[in-house]
């Protein structure tokens, strides 16, 4: 056991990293946001794929829950070549999710059990089934329509060389050429998608696409939407002459090459394609559109921008709300590690008046549940198979509810993936016929992809398809093992993850620990594995190594993250464990 000598309260003063947040009635501020990814959240109509009224009728799980805000992953019409990421029309609603009208009543509901609704944005591309882009095959080189998008000549004599290097995101090129099989066309010119051929990038120097995407804004804001998150924020405009780079840049983790980016434009880490400065004024337009609405609208940002003083440049007070802070979720176990970042992330967001974000899993991401169960939990694996190292599911499960109650014990907003209130795991045994992740075949199985973090989630223990649908269907097969992680098998039991997150949810409210400030605690400045933080009369201590460390003798211990059957926390702290303290 390491001991920790008692200090005084007049010894060394906890160090401040930041102060109590500004309480100025922003309900973004300290919100807690739990994502919905529609395909998987519940089915209504038996199809095996979720949809607006399945989130609907379930919709009193999350206010049970305590979550402040839904944000909607997209349901746009889309031919779901990338999971409805490839948009076809930005003002409907695809049927497979049901209809506008089930939007207005998934608002209205949301709204009586006092939610706010956040939606996803695509801007930086669109599917080859949207409109825009039919007309632009149907039209020559150099038309108005073909000026919407990113289309160029081939280099060679003949042009059948792509315009330049640039990787796509899902693995291959980023460019297609036009040909009369695929597309009709026999001009020969060649189109950019950073992600999948059917995910055509527009040209953002067009100000007919920037006077259409303040429409789309609009639109949603006008059926009363309370916000927006932004896919894939840094990107939309690209250094001028789409030069070559021969870095790489990989989803969460951005780019594998600093300096090439430096050399190209000295915008950060990001390469030609990414976080150039143009962005800013595109987001500063967005701002002025949201500030003509009542009810404090958002927006918060997908970008993949390092460092984070890059990244604090999205959320100035005349850009953006909020951008996930990617950095705190990739940096896996590894107490110093996360102390460092976390007091980056302070800094960098008060210089600019703007909250932090915390986060831990998301629909691209193995779920923390299952990363943090790996040999080395500070890894960030794209997927996992059953021929790969599979995580320890107890250990996992374990040092993911001490994750999220230190996630939750930070001054800011939270961020929750679906499921993860359930503690479940990823899906790490998906067979390759029923995977449908582009990523997957675009790097033929390199990159597992993300089905197993997108697996229709638990509901009812002993029904079909784990209650999930009407009559068992799923769009992707769940594990025998989830059985245990139902919904209904955790409620009003003792110690579940579900109830352990009710409880924490409720606390950090009624507390207000989102607008609280956060202190380094200097009786744990000895100890490589603690982080231990002051946040008003709230001590969160978690415990990331394996020895345990000694608490407070006077302090009272609010929650705990242990498993169900553990021994209450007493004077020790064990191991991969974290609590709440009330200190005085």
């Amino acid at each position: 056991m390491t001991l920790l000598d008692n200090r005084t309260a007049d010894a060394t003063a906890p160090q401040v990293v930041h102060e109590p947040g500004r309480a100025d009635g922003a309900w973004w501020r300290d919100a807690v946001i739990y994502q919905v990814y529609p395909r998987s959240f519940a089915d209504a109509n038996g199809d095996g794929i979720g949809d607006l009224p399945g989130i609907t009728a379930r919709l009193d799980h999350l206010a049970a829950l305590g979550v402040d805000a839904v944000w909607l992953s997209p349901f746009y019409r889309s031919p779901q070549a990338d999971a409805g990421y490839d948009v076809a029309d930005y003002r409907d609603v695809d049927p497979i999710f049901g209809t506008l009208a089930d939007f207005d009543d998934l608002l209205a509901r949301a709204h009586d059990l006092g939610m706010r609704v956040v939606v996803d944005l695509v801007p930086n591309h669109s599917s080859d089934e949207h409109v825009w882009f039919q007309e632009a095959l149907r039209t020559p080189p150099g038309s108005p329509e073909r000026a919407r998008y990113l289309f160029r000549d081939g280099k060679g004599a003949d042009g059948s060389e792509p315009p330049n290097n640039w990787g796509s995101i899902f693995g291959g090129a980023a460019w297609t050429r036009l040909t009369p099989e695929r597309h009709g066309v026999d001009d020969g010119q060649w189109y950019l998608h950073l992600f999948d051929t059917k995910q055509p990038d527009l040209d953002w120097s067009n100000p007919e696409v920037r006077a259409e995407f303040e429409g789309v804004l609009r639109f949603w804001l006008d059926r009363g939407v309370d916000g927006f998150r932004v896919d894939v924020a840094h990107g939309m405009v690209k250094a001028e002459g789409l030069p070559d780079w021969d870095g790489h840049v990989s989803m969460i983790e951005g780019t594998d090459d600093a300096d090439a980016a430096d050399a190209v434009n000295g915008s950060g880490n990001s390469g030609p394609m990414f976080d150039q400065d143009g962005v800013h004024e595109i987001y500063r337009a967005w701002r002025a559109v949201l500030d003509e609405y009542d009810g404090d609208r958002m927006l918060v940002a997908e970008a993949w921008v390092e460092p984070l003083s890059r990244l604090a440049r999205y959320v100035r007070p005349d850009e953006m709300h909020q951008a996930f802070n990617f950095a705190f979720l990739a940096t896996g176990w590894d107490a110093p590690a996360l102390r460092e970042v976390i007091t980056a992330s302070y800094a960098v967001n008060d210089s600019v008046g703007a909250p932090t974000t915390w986060v831990l899993s998301n629909h691209d991401v193995v779920r923390h549940a299952s990363r943090l169960g790996l040999a080395d939990p500070s890894s960030r694996p794209k997927g996992i198979a059953a021929h790969d190292e599979q995580p320890d599911e107890e250990l996992g499960l374990r040092r993911a509810r001490a994750a999220s109650l230190l996630l939750l014990g930070l001054p800011g907003s939270a961020y929750l993936y679906q499921g993860e209130e359930l503690g479940l795991p990823e899906h790490t045994s998906l067979p390759a016929e029923v995977r449908e992740d582009p990523a997957f075949f675009r790097t033929n199985g390199e990159e597992r992809g993300r089905d197993g973090c997108r697996v229709p989630l638990p509901w009812e223990a002993a029904a079909p398809g784990f209650g999930y649908s009407p009559n068992g269907r799923t769009w992707l097969p769940q594990p025998a093992s989830w059985a245990a992680y139902a919904a209904d098998a955790q409620t009003g039991v003792a110690g579940s993850t579900l109830e352990l997150y009710r409880e924490t949810i409720a606390l950090r409210k009624a507390e207000r620990l989102g607008l609280g400030g956060a202190a380094w605690e200097p009786a744990y400045a000895d100890a490589p594995d603690v982080i231990a933080v002051r946040n008003g009369s709230v001590l969160v201590v978690a415990n990331l190594g394996s020895t345990p460390v000694a608490l407070p003798a006077d302090a009272e211990v609010l929650l705990a993250s242990g498993l169900p059957g553990d021994a209450p926390v007493g004077a020790d702290l064990p191991g991969d464990t974290t609590v709440w303290l009330r200190v005085r």
